[in-house]
């Protein structure tokens, strides 16, 4: 269920407010759920997904346990039909401005649209929070936007038979080196070092297409030009650091240079927050205010990784701890999904 009006008081009650509908966000609900914890969901996006349906519908993912390849989108679907047995309501289109510890230890919420709730314990699953992407120096950028330079890839068709270059040397950037070689005429990939931010067997892959012929590998380069008119690309220039220059022939430009994120209003809740993160507690993600955890990207400790399945062990985490401030009275005897099986099923 999505409830997208504007609401009327009184707040609306739930056992746990998640702030967040991204994959680590949508997994709690599962994890909720499966301890009898109802819960609501907002999320400033206008659909549930976060950044896979957001950005990356398209873009493959390796590590998620016995999916060898999937697609964000795909990922997004599953998860939700996970959630459904639980009957998890979602806020989209909102974004939570304010929160209130109330003397019992629960918690009032208020939304963007004026949504209340109140609630006896908050997840914030919000990812690196509001993102938007680091765009390169280059002069008439603007002009290209949107027509032949993109920061995501919503549909890989929409690049079949195009030159692309992209730029950068992160996971993305690997990640799509590794399948618009699949539909693209050719692939340049420019980043300033010979080396790759990205998971090992990821830049097997890539160098796999540089011995095929269908992917070139221009480093230690940096972007330094757009040739073309009109908003449509006709090359690329690119700089070594010895000032020597060359135009890559390029229809699209894809830099991939990370997101800029902000935590908005979250970071003035009253915890601790350490570059873009909240410090949080090892074993169960709870934060220094008792009852408001934070799993996923935006939660910090002692050897995270940002991983999704470490934000989906987090998850697990926070869920088995608030089912003791849900039901304080009832000891919590865990059983197995494949023993206590789901509503429905």
């Amino acid at each position: 269920m999505t409830d997208q009006t504007t609401p009327k008081n009184p707040p609306i009650e739930t056992d746990v407010v998640i702030v967040g509908a991204g994959p680590v966000g949508l997994f709690a609900i599962f994890e909720l759920g499966m301890l009898k914890i109802r819960a609501h969901v907002v999320d400033s996006l206008e659909e549930v997904g976060g950044q896979c349906t957001a950005l990356y519908p398209e873009k493959p993912i390796f590590d998620i346990p016995a999916h060898p390849r999937i697609e964000g989108a795909v990922l997004i679907e599953k998860l939700e039909a996970q959630a459904a047995p639980f009957k998890p309501v979602y806020h989209v289109n909102q974004q939570v401005t304010e929160l209130v510890v109330r003397p019992d230890g629960g918690f009032d919420l208020t939304t963007s649209k004026g949504t209340q709730f109140r609630c006896k314990a908050v997840i914030i699953a919000a990812g690196g929070g509001a993102f938007g992407p680091n765009r390169p120096p280059l002069d008439h950028l603007a002009d290209y936007e949107g027509k032949s330079v993109f920061y995501m890839v919503k549909r890989r068709e929409d690049f079949r038979d195009k030159r692309i270059v992209i730029a950068g040397g992160g996971d993305s950037a690997v990640d799509w080196a590794v399948s618009l070689p699949e539909v693209a005429q050719k692939v340049y990939v420019v980043h300033r070092r010979d080396k790759f931010r990205a998971a090992p067997d990821m830049v097997d892959r890539m160098q796999a297409w540089v011995d095929q012929g269908k992917l070139e590998l221009v480093t230690p380069y940096q972007l330094s030009g757009l040739v073309g008119e009109n908003g449509i690309l006709s090359g690329v220039t690119v700089k070594d650091f010895d000032g020597g220059e060359r135009t890559l022939d390029a229809d699209i430009l894809l830099p991939f240079f990370g997101l800029a994120a902000k935590l908005g209003p979250i970071a003035d809740w009253g915890f601790a927050v350490e570059k873009n993160t909240i410090l949080v507690d090892r074993t169960s993600c709870e934060t220094a205010i008792p009852g408001l955890f934070a799993i996923g990207d935006v939660a910090l400790y002692p050897g995270k990784l940002k991983l999704i399945l470490q934000g989906f062990a987090d998850a697990a985490a926070a869920a088995h701890k608030i089912h003791g401030i849900v039901y304080p009275d009832e000891p919590l005897h865990f059983e197995y999904s494949t023993t206590q099986g789901v509503p429905g099923n």
